[in-house]
């Protein structure tokens, strides 16, 4: 019939056309060559770390968590959301992420990226800023991996230890200027090894309250490497007094550390290093300072 033809036209002129699609990525197609090697000889690394400890205990649980995570990351049997596109209408699914922070580069890569835009974006002054790096001796490490509490008290005493440097060498700055810092905890090194250590990005100055009751930044323009290296020699022997003060270091390593400010050579060295940022009309200057035990 000419009339039921003439509404057939009319209806598909209406359909809007398809936009081109993608199929998705299937992860075994796409595996980085360390993901198969992990997801063959995972449970081997394990038990040969259980079976080389000498408590039996092997790698820390969270180091297998993160494994076992990982191996789960961007796979749909692990679990997934179904989207619809509002325009073209087709669905799709989206793998749930693992959102470790230890093995999985994409999600470690994501998690840096928005931490970082949040820190411009919505956390840091448009002011100088200063790295500071904490690294303690090996013979504690351990009892920072393994107790939250310990951490955060290295962590306060190196703060309040900065804090009192900046104060000393930011003119105009008030006995009760405060100081401005986020930290970040690293549980391993570059190479994969334990090594806890603090990376604490400091604005560079102090906060104080000017006559009007705002609020006022005095820049650190007196530091200079005496004030680095005093604030090293103060970092160490606070935190090593408070190892023996909770028991657990003896009386004579804190006495021996006492003349060169650190632990003796065999339980391994520690450090305070200090790397700085600065905008200046609009320019950025960097400069990096280390110091290491004698």
């Amino acid at each position: 019939q000419p009339g039921s033809g003439m509404r057939s036209s009319s209806r598909r002129a209406r359909v809007r056309p398809r936009l081109p699609t993608h199929p998705r990525s299937v992860p075994e197609r796409c595996t980085p060559v360390y993901r198969r090697r992990l997801q063959h000889h995972l449970e081997t690394f394990l038990a040969q770390a259980a079976g080389c400890d000498p408590t039996g205990t092997g790698v820390p649980a969270w180091v297998e968590r993160e494994f076992r995570a990982y191996l789960r990351c961007g796979i749909l049997a692990h679990g997934f959301g179904r989207a619809r596109c509002a325009r073209c209408r087709r669905e799709f699914l989206v793998a749930f992420s693992c959102k470790g922070r230890g093995v999985c580069p994409s999600c470690n890569g994501r998690r840096m990226v928005e931490t970082a835009a949040h820190l411009t974006d919505n956390v840091l002054p448009p002011l100088p800023v200063r790295r500071w790096v904490l690294s303690v001796p090996k013979r504690i490490r351990p009892f920072l991996h393994h107790n939250p509490a310990i951490a955060s008290a290295a962590l306060r005493i190196f703060v309040r230890a900065i804090r009192s440097t900046l104060r000393s060498t930011s003119p105009g700055a008030s006995p009760g200027a405060q100081i401005g810092a986020v930290s970040f905890l690293h549980r391993f090194g570059s190479a994969l090894n334990a090594h806890f250590h603090f990376h604490v990005c400091v604005i560079d100055g102090v906060f104080g309250v000017d006559q009007h009751g705002g609020v006022r930044f005095h820049e650190a323009t007196h530091l200079t490497p005496s004030d680095w290296e005093q604030l090293q020699q103060t970092v160490r022997r606070r935190v090593l007094w408070y190892f023996h003060r909770h028991g657990l270091l003896e009386r004579h390593v804190t006495d021996d550390a006492e003349p060169a400010g650190g632990l003796p050579r065999e339980h391994g060295g520690s450090r305070v290093p200090a790397r700085g940022t600065s905008w200046t009309e609009g320019r950025r200057v960097t400069s990096s300072r280390t110091w290491t035990p004698n």
